[in-house]
């Protein structure tokens, strides 16, 4: 494990505290000259001995060679050769959609998903790093309320998706104990009451063992000149890495070994706010296996040609993510000449993805060479000279981080796969404050009640009044299950629970 934090270029934690060595310290402090970032130990000599320690490990788990390559890069990114990039959508070999896929095709795909998590081959990583801030919350966004009958959290409606999968697939294939870890990717700040949530709540069910909550990584800010930041005289400004830093976490916080011995082979990633992601979809992961790709992913179809969203597609021949503000108009409204009517680049980017555990075992010889995104900010920081904290005005640095899908132009196209999924089953994202209209709270409750209403009048039901069905996950994953329903009358809004 060590070799390969060294080849990722970060450092460990878990030093004690206790005033480093003078050869340590004059060690690091050197390292730190060299890469003319010295200046963080201006006041070391001036701090008590649990700040020189916290300082002291604080800078062991960065590179500042680096880091300055990391600013280095995304100050001043490479020229390009000025051509036009080529945009095309995935070939028709590479994708799949549920809207126009022939029925026996999804049921091929759904078994052969259920039998591989029956063999207990599946994980699934959730990236929960963010606060619900926008929404009027500090805590976690997995710990909020969307407002449905039951009251369940995000956190509890994923968790009994779990539940709901493995009971699946331990029915389809006999198996006496089916497991599907989960690995929640927490923030710094979201850490802890992520943790005390799931304690507070039993673990929703699952079993303890089967649950590894760990933190995404931080990056110092850097001044717009180069120089890494003091938030105060004995710590580095620093900020999240994004979504993107998921890869090196899941090798510095064990979870690829624990896959390891586990046997995992296939893993689902998403994201927290997705109030209907299918957690470890059998459906996915078997269309996936079944393709033999390292990453596939999910995807929308996008609304109209103006939808601010990021669309998935080839670009220069590599799979990639192009922002909606990349593309021009007439790019954006072209429509795809077999498909007349429909969007030719329509494939709306969800965050919610498929890996191959041999493409993620390969992450040290990648993770270092994926690219730093710019976020402009007013930052805090210490004066150098007089130790003050100066807060800006306008902006004077920048934070880094990367996103998930910077991988995706390593892959070649023929380990690259998509699957169009129905918006309204498997898309509803929480991000915007209550009242807004759009992807908020009543949104989100909204989606989750539509979809259970037209489970209901499928399996049978005559659905009266408004306000929908909200339909446990312990008893129905995707609409199956539902047949005590049948010939009977629910007076909306309603909760299908197991009692």
């Amino acid at each position: 494990m060590q070799a390969v934090k060294q080849a990722l270029h970060i450092g460990t934690n878990g030093t004690a505290r206790t005033e480093p060595s003078t050869d340590a310290i004059a060690q690091l402090k050197q390292k730190y000259t060299d890469a003319e970032q010295g200046h963080v130990f201006n006041f070391y000599d001036t701090l008590s001995t649990d700040d020189k320690a916290a300082l002291y490990e604080q800078l062991s788990d960065f590179d500042p060679v680096r880091i300055n390559e990391y600013a280095q890069r995304a100050l001043k990114p490479a020229e390009t050769d000025g051509q036009p990039a080529v945009l095309e959508p995935l070939p028709e070999s590479a994708t799949a959609s549920i809207l126009d896929s022939k029925p026996q095709d999804l049921t091929k795909w759904y078994e052969s998903g259920l039998d591989l998590i029956g063999k207990n081959q599946v994980a699934v990583v959730l990236m929960a790093g963010g606060q619900g801030t926008r929404l009027g919350s500090s805590a976690p966004k997995g710990c909020y309320d969307i407002g449905l009958p039951s009251h369940k959290s995000l956190f509890q409606i994923q968790a009994e998706r779990i539940r709901r999968v493995q009971e699946l697939a331990a029915k389809k294939t006999g198996a006496k104990s089916v497991a599907v870890p989960w690995y929640v990717m927490t923030s710094g700040p979201t850490r802890k009451p992520t943790e005390e949530f799931f304690e507070k709540n039993n673990y929703f069910g699952l079993e303890r063992s089967n649950v590894q909550i760990f933190e995404q990584g931080v990056l110092p800010c850097i001044s717009n000149d180069g120089k890494i930041l003091l938030e105060s005289k004995s710590k580095v400004a620093v900020a999240p890495d994004g979504n993107g830093g998921i890869y090196q976490a899941l090798i510095l916080h064990g979870v690829l070994d624990d896959m390891r011995k586990r046997g995992i082979q296939h893993i689902h990633a998403y994201c927290v706010d997705n109030c209907l992601v299918k957690v470890a979809d059998p459906v996915f992961i078997g269309f996936s296996a079944e393709q033999n790709v390292d990453i596939a992913t999910k995807v929308v179809r996008k609304r109209n040609a103006t939808e601010s969203v990021g669309l998935i597609l080839s670009r220069n021949g590599k799979p990639d993510v192009v922002e909606y503000s990349e593309i021009d108009k007439a790019t954006a409204e072209a429509e795809d000449s077999s498909h007349p009517g429909v969007l030719k680049f329509r494939a709306a980017n969800i965050v919610n993805h498929y890996y191959s555990f041999r493409f993620l075992e390969s992450i040290p010889e990648w993770a270092h060479k994926l690219p730093h995104h710019v976020a402009r900010k007013k930052i805090p920081s210490t004066d150098l000279e007089t130790g003050e904290t100066v807060k800006p005005e306008k902006p004077n640095g920048i934070k880094l981080e990367q996103f998930v899908f910077d991988v995706f132009p390593m892959l070649p196209l023929d380990k690259f796969a998509c699957m169009e999924v129905q918006r309204e089953d498997e898309f509803s994202p929480l991000k915007n404050a209550k009242g807004t209209g759009q992807d908020d709270e009543d949104t989100s409750k909204a989606a989750v009640m539509d979809q259970g209403e037209r489970w209901a009048k499928a399996a049978g039901a005559t659905v009266v009044a408004d306000g929908g069905v909200e339909v446990s996950p312990l008893i129905s994953y995707g609409g199956e299950g539902l047949e005590k329903l049948s010939g009977k009358t629910i007076q909306a809004p309603a909760v299908v629970e197991i009692n």
